[in-house]
């Protein structure tokens, strides 16, 4: 396996999937802005759509694959079996899941969104679109499974492509905004959960290949099975940490109007360099890192846990100083339209920069909890994130009153930094992880390259900001130019200072 080269087909897809994300929220932006409507939609497709990160965006994957592959490598092999164990655990535990929730949903969107439970229009409204959007967690979650199957044969692209089917669909009904109206945020619902019930139809096709679901509830589970959804919990817990503090930031939000659009808006700006920097990865590695585990290949273990982190530290960094210093003239470009006020436009960007100072930390947990998963140890970085999600509530909740909405991705990112260095202090202390000299070497080049970048990026804003500010027709393209030549400029300086090199494509795991 080529690690770049896979990354490059995950991350492919996932850009496309991110590229067609960002036209819908567009859309959704023009159309809604940071509306009563849009704080209402935004719950309702906040609680499935963060289900759909924690489960299918590497985190289910992180505790089924080294299990997985643990079996395919077997000469006896009960993968098979093993996987249909699995499958109909998880598929009558969804089901019960949806339907209890279903049946005491006011009950749910109270504990979700508690700031509206005052406003008797505002509830309602979250809860019968809850209602409509949540059958969208199970179809989802399910998908994960076969995206898992996939991965563990290192069949990345179908599991990738897969998310861009939603954005397809919420984009076809965004056209037809205007005529909907009122009725808008109510097909967008059934169009949430239309999209999961179709990616799920789209995967079980290309599975086939390599697994043949036998629906029974004749369950005798096995040991192995056992073992698998004893470690599920913690290892969708604390992959999917940084998911889990930005539901907790959603539920704190909910009692400040619009402040759950802003940190909406800002969350989908970082997440598209967080799926290449830290899921890509994470999902990439895992099964090889795990064969090499369990075959005790030390010299491969280290070489790619060290290409792992300074591949993410190579995406993740320069993005980071790019969001910086142009938060709020990327807000504006993405979606600064319609019914998009200038304050929405001003707090969404503060939410962004202070999101911005967490990236490389939301990437080094995906990346870390991998190392931590592929040794078959959930437990450890499952208590981590438990400890980082307290602070971040304590964090939020004491100085919510004090300085408003802000204050989430503030505590966000403090959280976020607490658990990467925590996890990297216990990798290290149980002898899991260990720098190489190239790693340390070409980071201090990295952070060169991105600091050359970001002053650049500064300088073309400057340039272009009488263009750049509520410019309807101009400040997209001048924003999309801007960033194109940056992204040329920090792979010149990259390969000429070697913090980049070309046999790196080359180089097989």
């Amino acid at each position: 396996m080529n690690l770049i080269k896979s990354t490059g087909t995950f991350g492919f897809y996932t850009i496309i999937s991110r590229i067609l994300g960002y036209l819908r929220d567009i859309l959704i932006a023009i159309f809604l802005g940071t509306s009563f409507l849009a704080d209402v939609f935004f719950v309702a497709f906040r609680i499935p759509n963060t289900f759909r990160r924690l489960f299918a965006e590497g985190t289910f994957n992180a505790a089924f694959v080294p299990s997985y592959t643990s079996q395919l490598s077997k000469k006896n092999s009960n993968s098979n079996k093993f996987a249909n164990e699995v499958f109909n655990l998880l598929f009558l535990s969804l089901f019960l899941i949806v339907l209890i929730v279903e049946i005491f949903m006011p009950v749910f969107v109270g504990l979700i969104a508690p700031g509206f439970v005052e406003n008797k229009e505002k509830i309602e409204l979250a809860t019968s679109l809850t209602r409509i959007t949540f059958p969208f967690l199970m179809f989802v979650c399910l998908s994960s499974f076969f995206s898992a199957i996939l991965n563990s044969h290192n069949k990345f692209a179908v599991a990738s492509a897969a998310p861009i089917i939603l954005n397809v669909v919420l984009i076809s009904i965004l056209f037809f905004g205007k005529i909907l109206n009122d009725k808008l945020i109510y097909y967008l619902s059934y169009g949430i959960s239309a999209a999961g019930l179709l990616q799920l139809i789209f995967l079980y096709k290309f599975v086939l290949k390599y697994y043949s679901v036998n629906l029974n509830f004749k369950f005798r589970i096995s040991k192995n099975v056992k073992i698998f959804f004893k470690k599920l919990l913690p290892s969708v817990f604390s992959s999917g940490v940084t998911q889990v503090n930005i539901l907790v930031g959603t539920i704190i939000a909910s009692f400040q109007t619009s402040a759950v659009s802003y940190l909406y808006y800002a969350d989908r700006i970082y997440q598209i360099n967080l799926a290449i920097a830290g899921i890509a990865i994470g999902v990439v590695v895992l099964p090889q890192l795990s064969k090499y585990i369990h075959s005790k290949n030390k010299k491969k273990i280290n070489m790619i846990q060290n290409k792992a982190l300074e591949l993410s530290m190579f995406l993740s960094f320069p993005a980071s100083v790019a969001l910086l210093i142009g938060s709020e003239e990327i807000i504006s470009a993405l979606f600064g339209y319609g019914s998009f006020s200038e304050e929405g436009v001003s707090n969404s960007a503060k939410a962004l920069y202070y999101f911005a100072l967490g990236l490389p930390a939301f990437a080094l947990i995906k990346i870390f909890s991998s190392f931590f998963f592929a040794n078959h140890d959930t437990k450890t970085p499952f208590y981590i994130s438990l400890v980082s999600v307290i602070l971040n509530i304590i964090i939020s909740v004491y100085y919510f009153e004090k300085i408003g909405f802000i204050i989430i991705p503030i505590a966000t990112t403090i959280s976020s930094w607490f658990n990467s260095l925590i996890l990297f202090i216990y990798l290290n202390k149980r002898s899991l992880f260990t720098f190489n000299n190239i790693f340390i070497t070409r980071f201090s080049k990295i952070i060169l390259a991105s600091i050359i970048m970001g002053l650049f990026f500064k300088f073309l804003i400057i340039i272009f900001e009488s263009y750049l500010i509520y410019d309807y027709y101009l400040k997209s393209a001048y924003l999309i130019t801007s960033v194109f030549l940056c992204i040329i400029l920090y792979g010149f300086i990259s390969f000429f200072i070697k913090a980049f090199k070309i046999e790196d494509i080359k180089l097989k795991y």
